[in-house]
């Protein structure tokens, strides 16, 4: 994997500065590629580019990047992996002088030859696998940013000084010269509601994120630029279609089997060492059951346990890797190894974000990097095959909420936010849930606060919303917002919960929101950062978008059935690995945030959530954060997501 940065310098920037200033850009890429660093300046400096390289296939030089098309039209930094580029090649050398048309065998070769043929648009069409692309037409004078279709790969954009800049992370962008761009306080409160920065938004004010499956095109003069044109050209919105009930199970089952099978076969192929993560659930033990099936040597699997054991997987992990005979590595961790990544967090990712999985997930890519370049993971199965427990507990209470009317749902929400202890029993027989059903959940008492906001809802929508929102009302915690200033509207914002269609389906509405909000913004940005931080690619072949296609296929069945997701992969996986090994209640790639803050993190947590350190920073409300710090100290609530949320963007401004 790579990193890429480049600018359209404006009359400020001289061209004999655009070097240096790209190189230093760069630099701060490092680690997303430690192999080599190049940079390539516009002879008419219209346009420049740098690249940090991470080589995984076509180790040579002929890989490097900066890369210019054979008639020189195109130039090219390109962050990913296309698995159906030798296929492309076959079709593009129809079209070529076969015998001297290709110089080596990178990816990036091959996009090339087919802006050169096909157009960029109609290449993005064809490409399989995850991308970041920018690249240069000089014959139009147009600059691309392109992103794959689910967001795997990190593209940001923006102005500063004058100047058209983009980069992978935020790192190289404030790097620019003179990059003094301001916090952007609706994002801050965005950020507080979902623990992350939603696309298109970024931190900072005029700094953007490229939509997943979408471009940008720039218009390039000479000391300027104009004509940002937007287009999505692939919407997992648009792809959502009633299942076709004419197959039987077993051919849809077959098929997916058979499809899945090629990806993580095509994803296999690589010039480096080559591993998959391995906790012992569905998802990433189906990945390891089919890369097995398709190697003669055993596969170098990965697991990070805890000694806590409520928040450890290790065991069932080593039992999947005996069955399948993989070469597996098993390192258990303390709290400490944990909490030891917590200072490296704000530059791992540059911009606030809250998910704590981020922790172990930097942990296991440290592990896995010590053996492999590459490693492939299981995420995107909850998303695309039904797996959150949400998905089996959400209509269920919101069959019970829609029965009572909407006047005394308001009383009735204040009144479960109030529920004592012995009356938790009640509660649970209101909602028709077993601990069970509700899966993961450290306690229902825990919960008693989100469902008291969810019981207002006056819609499924409504309802989503609330479920996935950590802070309900950001205007009480955000200072300086403006009346207007929580309203995102337009396509580019079409990502954005509040802006999406719901049908009457409500599990498929979460499902579809989930793909195209959480998953690209949260999951797939942990993954790539904490990856990446440890120079390590990592590759998730669930998210083939021909496999995301075929899952939205599947009848309602064969993904949640009888209070259990996900049922396709359980029935393929079972073919592989026995049923008794996997059944089991989930865990969740976590750690006890909740009860490290009352403990060995609770002096740092202090120092970052007092009134005196708020109010001195004058981005948020000291009062209602002070006022769940003391309730979740008293171990009465469990506000540990707000908490690590503040925690964060606070631990984030004392880096920056």
């Amino acid at each position: 994997m790579c990193g890429l940065a480049g600018f359209i310098p404006s009359s400020k920037i001289v061209k004999s500065e655009s070097n240096d200033i790209i190189h230093s850009m760069i630099q701060t890429l490092e680690h997303r590629g430690p192999d080599a660093a190049d940079a390539w300046v516009d002879e008419n400096h219209r346009m420049v580019m740098g690249f940090r390289r991470l080589a995984i296939q076509d180790l040579t030089r002929t890989g490097n990047q900066p890369m210019h098309s054979p008639s020189k039209r195109f130039t090219i930094v390109f962050n990913g992996e296309i698995y159906n580029h030798f296929e492309l090649r076959k079709e593009l050398e129809i079209k070529l002088d076969k015998i001297n048309c290709w110089r080596g065998s990178s990816d990036t070769e091959t996009i090339l030859a087919a802006f050169e043929i096909w157009g960029i648009r109609s290449t993005l069409d064809r490409l399989h696998g995850m991308f970041a692309i920018a690249v240069y037409d000089k014959k139009l004078n147009t600059l691309t940013l392109a992103r794959d279709r689910i967001g795997e790969k990190p593209l940001y954009y923006g102005i500063v000084n004058k100047s058209f800049v983009f980069a992978s992370e935020l790192k190289a962008i404030k790097k620019f010269p003179n990059f003094r761009n301001i916090l952007h306080r609706p994002s801050i409160a965005k950020y507080l509601q979902y623990n992350f920065v939603p696309a298109p938004l970024s931190i900072y004010e005029g700094i953007y994120k490229v939509n997943p499956g979408s471009t940008l095109t720039i218009k390039v003069f000479p000391d300027s630029f104009q004509s940002l044109e937007q287009e999505q050209y692939w919407d997992i919105g648009d792809i959502a279609k009633k299942p076709d009930d004419r197959q039987t199970e077993d051919h849809i089952l077959r098929n997916l089997e058979q499809s899945l099978s090629g990806v993580i076969n095509n994803q296999m192929i690589s010039d480096v060492p080559l591993g998959a993560f391995l906790s012992g659930g569905v998802d990433s033990s189906l990945i390891v059951s089919l890369m097995q099936a398709h190697s003669i040597q055993p596969i170098k699997t990965f697991t990070v346990g805890f000694e806590e054991n409520s928040f450890d997987e290790s065991e069932q992990a080593k039992s999947v890797a005996k069955y399948l005979k993989t070469d597996h590595t098993e390192v258990i961790l303390g709290s400490k190894e944990a909490q030891d990544v917590i200072p490296l967090l704000p530059k791992i990712y540059d911009e606030p974000f809250a998910d704590s999985s981020q922790i172990p997930t930097f942990l296991i890519s440290k592990v896995a990097k010590q053996h492999v370049t590459v490693a492939l993971s299981g995420d995107g199965g909850d998303e695309i095959f039904g797996g959150y427990n949400r998905y089996l507990w959400a209509p269920s209470i919101w069959n019970n909420i829609k029965k009572t009317p909407s006047w005394l749902r308001p009383t009735l929400s204040t009144l479960v936010r109030s529920i004592p202890r012995s009356s938790l029993p009640i509660l649970q027989n209101f909602i028709n849930l077993t601990q069970t059903q509700a899966g993961g959940i450290e306690s229902l008492e825990g919960k008693i606060t989100k469902l008291s906001r969810v019981m207002s809802s006056s819609s499924q929508k409504d309802f989503y919303n609330s479920l996935i929102s950590h802070w309900p009302d950001q205007k009480i915690l955000v200072k300086g917002l403006q009346e207007n200033d929580l309203y995102f509207t337009g396509a580019e914002y079409r990502n954005f919960p509040e802006n999406c269609n719901f049908s009457k389906d409500f599990i498929t509405n979460m499902m579809k929101v989930d793909s195209m909000h959480y998953l690209p913004n949260d999951i797939l940005c942990k993954l790539d950062r904490a990856s990446m931080a440890n120079s390590l690619e990592t590759r998730a072949p669930f998210l083939d978008h021909k496999i995301i296609e075929l899952a939205w296929e599947l009848p309602p069945s064969l993904k949640i059935n009888n209070g259990e997701g996900k049922q396709a992969l359980r029935k393929i996986l079972y073919q592989y690995v026995p049923k008794e090994l996997i059944e089991r209640p989930k865990t969740g790639f976590s750690i006890p945030i909740a009860q490290w803050l009352r403990g060995p993190l609770r002096e740092w947590a202090d120092s970052l959530l007092s009134k005196s350190r708020i109010d001195a920073d004058g981005y948020l409300f000291s009062e209602p954060i002070q006022l769940i710090w003391n309730q979740h100290l008293s171990g009465r609530y469990d506000w540990s997501d707000r908490l690590w949320g503040v925690l964060m963007f606070q631990s984030w401004l004392d880096s920056n």
